[in-house]
């Protein structure tokens, strides 16, 4: 299974549903060569991004710069470190690309979001300032069963997660995980019912709509968990995962009623058990949240790569970027203080 965000599926399910259009501030522009390709978007906002730049918009406005279009390889709606380009490209091609791009939209410059170590590797040479952020991540180390990953925990936390998992049980709710055509349409309505809410809760529109998650189960079914909590026959909350050969991505989650421990058991650990059964060796459960640590979920870094036109505010940026790495380092070393794994496993 390849990697799923960067397939025509998901990428042109986002753009056929109008997720990501010009209308909604993300104006496909991508670098292709056959099945190559680099997704580009020109943007005039950082909304769905998960890389914060706004002080550095606001610099630019407060200077008589314009930071909007600015270009940006990513995958919209999703923090996921993964590939940021299919194909046989080389370094320079790339850039002569985007290049070709920046100049074309007029943008204030180029920022690739979340590459996974080989796509950072390939560009070193480019003149890109390199960002630093903190998410965190489960690694599968053999584990046999979630007993045996808890079995690494120190007492008193595999007490609490043991405590949390019984206490789903003890409100009288069933788990269910579906995959493929095991997920019916009356499946995915409700998810999409539960996953609209968590918007409407806070007085926002969801980012992604109904036939989006219609076009998912059409084109990417396979690929697609589906975890449906249930108070009797009725169905009160849902999350969904997509996965390939080597990764869990944790994406998106809602409920319709409040239940102790809940959101825990739908997004974390059916995750970590589904992993475990299919030999996964990452799940990545989405961005920022603390409670994870004490749930297994490791600190890791994650990185963004960033090309400014303006040569003054590339170096303000790249000043930026180093100093803010030494708070990221220091969280990091913090967190990894709190995870609840017995000193000898880790």
């Amino acid at each position: 299974m390849e990697f799923p965000f960067l397939t025509d599926a998901f990428l042109n399910a986002l753009q056929d549903t109008g997720a990501a259009t010009p209308s909604r501030g993300w104006g496909p522009c991508h670098l292709r060569d056959g099945d190559a390709l680099m997704p580009i978007y020109a943007r005039d906002g950082s909304r769905g991004e998960y890389v914060f730049d706004f002080a550095w918009a606001d610099a630019y406005q407060r200077n008589g710069l314009a930071y909007y279009p600015k270009l940006v390889t990513a995958i919209p709606f999703t923090p996921v470190v993964g590939p940021r380009w299919r194909g046989d490209w080389r370094p320079q091609q790339l850039w002569e690309g985007v290049r070709e791009r920046i100049r074309e939209q007029g943008a204030s410059g180029w920022h690739l979001l979340f590459p996974d170590q080989a796509a950072r590797e390939a560009l070193q040479e480019l003149p890109l300032v390199e960002r630093q952020a903190c998410h965190f991540r489960w690694f599968n180390r053999g584990y046999r069963d979630f007993d045996e990953f808890l079995a690494g925990f120190n007492s008193r936390k595999r007490k609490s997660v043991r405590r949390e998992r019984r206490r789903v049980a003890e409100q009288g709710l069933t788990v269910t995980r579906l995959t493929g055509a095991d997920i019916d349409p009356q499946s995915w309505r409700f998810f999409f019912h539960c996953y609209a809410n968590t918007y409407l809760v806070r007085g926002q529109l969801p980012y992604l709509s109904e036939a989006f998650f219609r076009r998912l189960a059409e084109q990417l079914g396979d690929q697609v968990l589906l975890v449906v909590a249930s108070d009797g026959d009725e169905p009160v909350a849902a999350g969904l995962y997509l996965f390939d050969d080597r990764a869990l991505y944790g994406r998106y989650w809602g409920s319709v009623r409040e239940y102790d421990a809940l959101h825990f058991e739908v997004c974390y650990y059916q995750g970590i058990e589904f992993a475990i059964e299919r030999g996964l060796a990452e799940f990545d459960p989405g961005v920022q949240g603390e409670h994870k640590i004490l749930r297994g979920f490791e600190p890791v870094l994650t990185y963004s790569l960033h090309w400014l036109a303006e040569p003054a505010f590339q170096d303000a940026v790249a000043d930026f970027c180093q100093r803010e790495a030494r708070h990221v380092h220091a969280y990091r070393e913090e967190a990894r203080g709190l995870l609840p794994y017995r000193t000898d496993v880790l």
